[in-house]
């Protein structure tokens, strides 16, 4: 990030309760909801192994208290960073124009990522948790969400989950930087150039992982898929 682009971040407010808000929202964002992101990441590879393993590592809980643990440790600081993300995004005004640098571009595709970072997390969050839990008394299925994976007969569930994984690694590891510089973990021009290097390793390995978890369910979907029509066939030919 430049020195152009950093004051066109910190002049949108002044005073130690906006100074306070920036520190709260970027605090909240790289500790528990960037631990939390990548932990669930990590989790989802499970579906490499087949469906008892992503169970046991996505759905399952000891107890429902630690679910609903588990659920506020994510959704608090989510909301309450979604609402900081907000307020800075109405007030922020794009520089990019005038000046093209690398930091400015970075931090328009952060403000950017930010909105449909917002849309596939709503999306997520609905029919990963809220509709299983809320409408059919059960967690997620692993074969159900494997099956939209490789058919998405009910939209394009394949490219929404590459590309709003894509905005969440991105979102995550540049923030990650921001976050850095805000907290006075990086002052020079060399440690953030060097700490560019950090960002940028957090990118492709929140990248590959959730790439890695999507391929698991998508294949896994393909095996259901394959082995459901094998499985009607005889009656078919019967008929």
């Amino acid at each position: 990030m430049t020195a152009t682009t950093a004051s066109s971040a910190t002049t949108m407010e002044k005073g130690p309760a906006a100074y306070f808000k920036t520190r709260l929202g970027s605090f909240l964002a790289v500790v528990p909801l960037g631990l939390w992101t990548a932990n669930h990441l990590w989790n989802n590879l499970a579906a490499l192994h087949g469906a008892e393993a992503w169970e046991a590592a996505v759905v399952r809980h000891s107890s429902p208290f630690a679910e609903a643990l588990g659920a506020i440790i994510a959704l608090a600081p989510l909301l309450l960073h979604t609402v900081w993300g907000l307020a800075r995004l109405f007030m922020w005004r794009p520089n990019v124009g005038s000046y093209t640098y690398y930091g400015n571009v970075k931090f328009i595709l952060q403000r950017v990522s930010a909105v449909g970072v917002l849309l596939f997390l709503g999306a997520h969050v609905y029919l990963a948790w809220i509709k299983p839990h809320v409408f059919e008394g059960h967690g997620e299925e692993f074969e159900d969400i494997a099956k939209e994976m490789f058919t998405s007969a009910d939209g394009p569930t394949l490219i929404v989950y590459v590309l709003g994984t894509l905005g969440v690694s991105y979102h995550l590891a540049n923030g990650l930087q921001s976050w850095a510089m805000g907290w006075g973990l990086v002052g020079s021009r060399d440690a953030v150039k060097k700490f560019e290097w950090v960002s940028l390793t957090s990118f492709v390995l929140l990248l590959a992982m959730s790439w890695g978890a999507i391929f698991g369910l998508y294949t896994a979907g393909r095996a259901i898929v394959a082995q459901e029509a094998h499985d009607k066939a005889p009656a078919a030919v019967q008929h």
